[in-house]
């Protein structure tokens, strides 16, 4: 068990980096009246959003290994449910930044950066709420 919640905590820590940083660059990007820079952009986004993605991955596969081992436990416990529910918003979140890698790919953005610099803070309020709820079990 310690060695799944060891492998979940550094794919987590893994994830937020890259989930930290790909909206900085979405804000880079749509600041750049530069065609070179945001050419650039375009590769480091996809580039990040690959290499981030499969520790998206490994950390709900290696979180339900911990609830599976000890299901009585985990399932009813009602901090976990709560941190369920902040996890499903970040899988959503990922999975929206995929769509704006693909949206910045096309040329095809309609935000300015400050929409951007909004969005690249929503991940820490998750971040907050998992890591609470996981080590001070409220509920």
């Amino acid at each position: 068990m310690l060695w799944l919640k060891a492998l979940h905590i550094i794919a987590l820590i893994c994830w937020f980096a890259g989930i930290f940083y790909l909206p900085r660059l979405f804000v880079y990007h749509a600041m750049s009246e530069d065609q070179a820079t945001r050419d650039q952009l375009k590769i480091m986004e996809r580039k990040l959003y690959r290499f981030v993605t499969p520790f998206a991955i490994l950390t709900v596969v290696f979180g339900a290994l911990m609830i599976y081992q000890q299901p009585n436990y985990y399932l009813q416990a009602g901090w976990l449910q709560l941190k369920l529910v902040f996890v499903v918003g970040l899988i959503a979140y990922h999975l929206y930044c995929g769509h704006l890698v693909k949206v910045f790919a096309s040329d095809q953005n309609q935000r300015r950066h400050v929409f951007y610099r909004w969005f690249n803070e929503a991940p820490v309020f998750a971040l907050f709420a998992i890591v609470l709820l996981a080590v001070l079990k409220p509920f």
